[in-house]
């Protein structure tokens, strides 16, 4: 079965030049959105301002909705939801997926981004620096009101909530915590000569999966964090950002096929249309640097204080599932998915949401694109010790 489609030109290692580099155009990025906040400072602003409104508040923007249904289309429409009942033929990998991913990863992730953000790196944050983010839509609270660890204050006449910083970033990773990765894992499984068939099987039911534990354990784990808890909007990011993209994958993946068959959906529609993940991806970057390149500029370190406890998370979730699968005694094209599943996050969705939840401006948006720009050395790091150690495994 082919799980990965190339897009463009490849690299001698089987990615393709988007792929290989990503780290390096979301760099580029970084630097246009900041340079673009500096020159057209309310370029961003009116972009933001474009948005779905429920009762006067901004609940959908426009324009990153755009952006994200285009970033997730591309990866839904590659399920194959046939794939998804044969799972049961292989108990052991889909039980220990599911157990790493939804059972341990996001208290971990949790309890290292509080120890690192809210202790450790507390000072270099600053005490008492605080971040503006949307009061959740469906509360009523008036100015000077206190909402968990937030203040309502007004700003240009707009009700926003002021946080610490830190817990805004905290918010942040916990959105990526819970997100498990559905798209790149495909090239991270592929490098790594996993099982693509039991990579492909995860994407679906993790894909699933999300549809009912996203919208619960994230407003569990905010409220822990004493931050917003807006339901409404949690349920709202959910339909738009996963539902919407996964009907509309599944749907016309059986039209096309029925109409065009399986190999031309294969080598032509997916050759053509993969490349528009990433596209749309690096057009949300620019958005979320351009109005966030003040604080970036301000405080670089910032990169680097939220980077830390998101690498520790990555390469302890994918050393537990490894480990664990070796005890459990998977083969080693099992246990190289499982673990490389469970280490990547779905930072397409974990950025739409913190967009929607907390403004665009928020930390917590900026701490889920740091998860994007550490995402593919860690992994390529990830894929390199499982080839390593292919001989710890029976065949």
């Amino acid at each position: 079965m082919n799980s990965k489609q190339n897009i463009g030109p490849t690299t001698g290692d089987g990615m393709s030049i988007f792929e290989r580099y990503l780290t390096l155009w979301v760099g580029l990025c970084i630097l246009v959105g900041i340079l673009l906040g500096k020159l057209a400072p309310e370029f961003a602003r009116t972009l933001d301002g474009m948005a779905i409104t429920v009762n006067g508040a901004p609940v959908v923007s426009i324009p990153i909705a755009i952006c994200l249904f285009f970033m997730m289309y591309p990866i839904m429409v590659k399920i194959d939801f046939a794939e998804v009942v044969k799972a049961g033929r292989s108990a052991k990998p889909v039980g220990l997926t599911l157990f790493v991913n939804w059972v341990v990863k996001p208290f971990t992730m949790y309890g290292i981004a509080l120890l690192f953000l809210g202790v450790l790196f507390h000072g270099f944050i600053g005490a008492e620096a605080t971040d503006l983010i949307k009061v959740p839509f469906g509360i009523d609270l008036r100015e000077g009101e206190t909402y968990g660890a937030g203040r309502v204050v007004l700003i240009d006449g707009v009700k926003m909530l002021q946080v610490p910083l830190w817990r805004s970033y905290l918010a942040g990773c916990i959105l990526l915590g819970i997100a498990p990765c559905t798209a790149m894992v495909l090239v991270w499984g592929y490098l790594a000569r996993g099982n693509d068939g039991h990579t492909l099987v995860m994407v679906a039911i993790n894909s699933l999966t999300m549809l009912v534990l996203y919208g619960v354990l994230g407003g569990f784990l905010l409220g822990v964090g004493r931050l917003p808890v807006p339901w409404q909007a949690l349920l709202l990011s959910i339909a738009i950002y996963v539902a919407l993209p996964l009907a509309a994958g599944f749907l016309s993946r059986r039209w096309i096929i029925r109409v065009k068959g399986e190999r031309w959906f294969r080598e032509r529609f997916l050759h053509v249309l993969t490349p528009i993940t990433i596209l749309a991806l690096l057009a949300t970057l620019v958005l979320l640097f351009s109005f966030k390149g003040e604080v970036i500029v301000s405080n670089p370190l910032t990169i680097l204080w939220i980077a830390i406890p998101l690498f520790l998370q990555t390469v302890l979730i994918f050393a537990l599932g490894y480990l664990l699968a070796r005890v459990l005694k998977l083969s080693y094209a099992d246990a190289a998915p499982t673990a490389m599943i469970g280490a990547s996050n779905h930072f397409e969705v974990a950025i739409a949401t913190a967009t929607m939840l907390f403004g665009l401006s928020s930390g917590a948006a900026l701490a889920t694109v740091v998860g994007v720009l550490i995402e593919v050395p860690v992994m390529l790091m990830l894929v390199r010790i499982c080839l390593g150690t292919r001989r710890w495994f029976p065949e």
